[in-house]
């Protein structure tokens, strides 16, 4: 009776456009107060406080901060430029460039939002001025930005790591190649289009122009490359590694003298602001997550799975399509919170990996950043590109094909998202 509530409550909420944290601290509320804790509402307060009190979260606003700071620094628009100089010729040129920006952008940032947000600006401005349709050229840069959250450093999968009880470094390793396979279908999936199209076309860069962007943007290029080497040899904690981007990022701030304090300053509240909301929503869904297991909501539902079917792959299929529809109404963050205490034992019980499920995860809910009513990238794009929303949903739908096709070839193919791990790191 008490998940019910709980669940009826935050669907209810989000139903009515009740902003996710809220959601999920009043639906809580609600369901202690119909349940025999209602007399013991300090409990909440108390799971709270246990629930954000992990050193392994500090990482979060470290990560968001240097999103942050790439975007008022000007580092994205060196590395737009410098892809534009390398695949800016192609078929759907532009489109291209879109792509490779994100994923050399998604080194540093971890979050989608703030690729959508920091490189659309630029990316869509660039398109619409090469004749590109603005629907399109916001469909691309929405669909790319899924890449963002796989490539580590990622937000998303720290806080999946603590959920999931599993080091920072083998999510981010086991998040590295399908990041780069989601980038590389898109980029396949344009050159498709472009020869559906009549897309626009600009001049090949001359090697001349190409090294002169490699250089302009060269520290800003080499920042991925400094924060995942500094954690794969041990040279510093994921969280280390947050406050070395930040710094790292302010240095090329001062050296290329386009950081100033009002930047600084408008980085820094951006930051608190954003990681404000994500504390707050995982401090209640930790209070939610006691809930359903004072209720065993998770033994209840791996019976009723074992009770529908004990074959792996049949699971896995039923179970990509619960998170795809999951993602279309709930955010990544508060998404992860509720769904992974309830499945860990489902899929302990299944014998599936807790890596290559956090993978199947996190792509899983990227792509409800695209898809309504909930989608955050839309209304990003509606935003930043000044296209109308139906427009741009219409627009990504047929990018859906490449990003479902990769989520399916990670489901059912663990090697992609184990292998640079387990050689790594060794197998656990």
């Amino acid at each position: 009776m008490m998940a019910l509530t709980l669940f009826a409550g935050f669907i209810v909420m989000i139903l009515l456009r009740v902003p996710i944290s809220i959601a999920i601290g009043a639906a809580v509320v609600l369901a202690f107060m119909a349940s025999d804790f209602s007399d013991s509402l300090y409990i909440i307060p108390q799971q709270i406080l246990d629930g954000v009190n992990k050193p392994s979260l500090a990482a979060v606003p470290f990560f968001i901060m240097a999103g942050n700071l790439m975007n008022v620094v000007g580092m994205t628009d060196r590395i737009f430029a410098f892809a534009s100089s390398l695949v800016g010729h192609f078929k759907a040129g532009l489109a291209q460039v879109n792509v490779l920006s994100s994923m050399i952008f998604a080194g540093v940032s971890g979050a989608a939002v703030a690729d959508a947000a920091g490189l659309g600006t630029i990316e869509i401005k660039a398109m619409k001025e090469r004749g590109y349709k603005p629907e399109f050229a916001a469909a691309v840069t929405v669909c790319s930005a899924v890449v963002g959250p796989l490539i580590p450093p990622s937000i998303g999968l720290v806080i999946y790591a603590f959920l999931a009880q599993q080091s920072v470094e083998r999510m981010f390793l086991a998040g590295l190649l399908p990041g780069v396979v989601v980038g590389l279908a898109l980029m396949t999936f344009n050159r498709y289009l472009a020869t559906r199209e009549n897309f626009p076309t600009q001049p090949k860069a001359t090697p001349s122009e190409v090294r002169s962007h490699a250089v302009d943007g060269f520290l800003a290029l080499i920042a991925p490359g400094i924060i995942l080497g500094s954690i794969l040899f041990g040279f510093v904690t994921a969280t280390e590694a947050g406050v070395l981007a930040c710094l790292y990022t302010i240095a090329l701030g001062l050296f290329y003298r386009s950081l100033t304090f009002e930047k600084f300053w408008s980085a820094l509240t951006d930051t608190m602001l954003m990681t404000t909301v994500i504390m707050i929503i995982i401090g209640f869904s930790i209070a939610m997550g006691w809930l359903l297991a004072i209720e065993q909501v998770p033994q209840l539902l791996g019976d009723a799975l074992f009770a529908l079917t004990e074959n792996k792959n049949v699971f896995l299929a039923l179970m990509l399509v619960f998170i795809l529809l999951i993602g279309c109404v709930v955010e990544g963050v508060p998404a992860k919170l509720m769904l992974v205490p309830m499945l860990l034992p489902v899929i302990d019980a299944y014998g599936i990996d807790r890596v290559h499920f956090g993978i199947i995860l996190q792509l899983g809910l990227l792509i409800g950043t695209v898809t309504p009513p909930m989608g955050i990238g839309l209304y990003i794009m509606v935003e930043v590109g000044k296209v109308p929303f139906e427009r741009v949903t219409m627009a990504c739908v047929p990018f859906l094909i490449p990003l479902v096709v990769v989520l399916i070839a990670l489901t059912f193919v663990p090697a992609l998202s184990l292998w640079l791990p387990n050689l790594i790191l060794g197998p656990e």
